[in-house]
């Protein structure tokens, strides 16, 4: 990109994650929203799935050497301003996955992705064990949903202040700021709850009925969306507000992708007015 005959420097995200051959969650979903809010896109691939928005067929993880060469490759040449991690599958590439993050000082947004939208599995149990213990506690932030944030704290999660609990000790337990998404949950609005600094807010958006397979890469494109944010070194609050706006609009303008078929798509229009970011106890 130039300007006035001189280069413009671009802020750059990298997004560590498996890919979806549908498009619509990791990699595909991570680029086309770091590319749509204004931020240079790089990725290390972690798993290659056969899937689409209803199934995943078969997942094919890449050998945990490959992905630090990846990461390595990226980081010897290119200024990532953050980075943001989803499915990693096994124990082994976490661990390199973390041993990269320190190594280059590298800022996350852990997507600690585990099921599928599917109800498929798509983290092994001692790679839940090995990133509780390594990779979310160098996390800036992590963006667990509920059935995750289950996993991670052993027990059920049900309505808004049990939420607002498991953030806080979700927070103080990785030293790292939390948003705990609520799609999962019932009610008019979709209430996710954001734990940092000690201090607790909700943050909400009217809750949208769509197909369960538009809904597809939800949480891939939150994350992605709050690692480029962050990398436009957005404060905190502006961040989180314009990555929800970004779902929601990604979810009231989906696209027709097949018979029967709809997928999120980056919006034409800005939902930032609906987006509700309040403070709590």
């Amino acid at each position: 990109m130039k300007k006035s005959g001189k280069e413009q420097f671009y802020p750059v995200a990298m997004t560590i994650a498996g890919t979806d051959s549908g498009g619509g969650a990791g990699v595909a979903a991570d680029l086309r929203t770091f590319n749509a809010l204004g931020v240079f896109g790089c990725c290390a691939v972690a798993a290659v799935t056969a899937q689409n928005p209803a199934a995943v067929r078969r997942i094919d993880p890449v050998d945990p050497a490959g992905v630090a060469a990846q990461i390595d490759a990226v980081m010897e040449a290119i200024a990532v301003k953050y980075c943001k991690s989803g499915m990693l599958f096994s124990a082994a590439v976490v661990d390199v996955v973390a041993d990269a993050v320190r190594r280059h000082k590298l800022k996350l947004v852990c997507d600690p992705v585990m099921v599928s939208t599917s109800g498929v599995r798509l983290m092994r149990d001692d790679a839940v064990a090995a990133m509780r213990e390594r990779l979310l506690p160098l996390a800036s932030w992590i963006t667990p949903n509920l059935p995750e944030a289950e996993l991670l704290l052993d027990r059920k999660i049900s309505g808004v202040e049990e939420m607002k609990t498991a953030a806080a000790e979700l927070s103080s337990r990785f030293s790292c700021a939390v948003l705990l998404k609520g799609g999962h949950d019932a009610g008019d609005l979709c209430v996710d709850v954001i734990a940092r600094g000690g201090e607790l807010h909700t943050l909400t958006t009217p809750r949208l009925e769509v197909p369960r397979a538009a809904a597809h890469g939800t949480g891939c494109t939150l994350s992605a969306a709050l690692a480029a944010t962050l990398a436009l070194e957005l404060p905190w609050k502006r961040a989180l507000c314009e990555s929800r706006a970004f779902v929601y609009g990604s979810l009231a303008q989906t696209v027709k992708i097949g018979p029967g078929i709809s997928a999120m798509y980056p919006p034409v229009e800005d939902s930032i007015r609906l987006v509700k970011l309040a403070r709590t106890e």
